[in-house]
């Protein structure tokens, strides 16, 4: 083994270098000019909490600053020495880490996956926000199942958020990633929820993954519109509210017991 790769899989190096990107990150948004849209997000969160965070790997270094202070979270990092790093980083801005990860085929229940689920699922039963990357690992910009089915089996809603800045140094990597740079022009962008139902079907399921690609497609464009000023951050239009809360209604009808049948009550 070269003195390079023993020097990366150091604990000391990998905790120096994730206490180091923390620092940085925090550099980055407290030197930067954030605007929210919808500028009232915080609203529709504090009455939906908890909530799935959906984000595409590689735009997400700046999500943990999107939540609010008094908000539990965790997040999902692979068990690779990339995701150690960022494990140090996300612990130390105040959100907790749960390891694992599907793989390239999208087989959730590889490298930790099935772990790491059933982790997530009792974090949002136990009233905690959960936040994930949405791709399937190294297919840049195409969501996975899994999200889906995390949205279906605990019945709380996926928040597409995206997070970008006017000055960045974007990548030439699988994810496209973005180093977001300080003193910057920056805007956190929520798309709509997805409430997915309990008794999603797997062409349902489907639906509902292409819907979340979408999402995230559209709140990412609209980051870096909002970022780059060519565009205003917006309240969502009450037809939408109102379609949101339908959609709610409608998955939270799907989780409810069958009332008993006339004169099985007492049986």
């Amino acid at each position: 083994m070269s003195f390079l790769k023993r020097l990366a899989r150091s604990e000391r190096v990998r905790s120096a270098a994730g206490s180091l990107l923390a620092g940085y990150l925090r550099l980055v948004w407290r030197t930067g000019r954030f605007r929210l849209d919808p500028p009232n997000i915080y609203d529709y969160a504090d009455d939906n909490l908890p909530v799935i965070f959906a984000m595409w790997h590689g735009q997400h270094f700046l999500s943990p600053f999107v939540k609010r202070p008094q908000y539990r979270a965790a997040v999902l990092i692979s068990r690779s020495a990339d995701g150690e790093m960022n494990a140090i980083a996300a612990e130390k801005l105040g959100v907790r880490t749960i390891r694992g990860s599907g793989d390239h085929k999208g087989q959730f229940a590889r490298k930790g996956g099935v772990s790491a689920y059933f982790q997530m699922l009792e974090a949002l039963a136990d009233g905690e926000t959960v936040a994930l990357t949405a791709d399937v690992p190294k297919i840049a910009k195409r969501a996975g199942l899994g999200i889906v089915m995390l949205a279906k089996q605990s019945g709380r809603p996926i928040l597409p958020i995206a997070v970008a800045t006017a000055r960045r140094i974007d990548l030439k990597s699988w994810d496209k990633a973005s180093v977001n740079l300080p003193f910057s022009r920056g805007a956190a962008v929520a798309g709509p929820p997805i409430w997915v139902p309990a008794g999603a079907d797997q062409a349902t399921l489907e639906r509902y993954r292409r819907d979340v690609e979408a999402a995230l497609n559209a709140a990412t464009a609209r980051a870096y519109d909002i970022a780059e000023g060519r565009a205003e951050p917006l309240l969502w239009p009450q037809e939408v509210v109102a379609r949101l809360e339908r959609d709610r209604d409608a998955a939270a009808a799907t989780r409810r017991p069958a009332a008993p049948a006339s004169g099985q009550a007492d049986a």
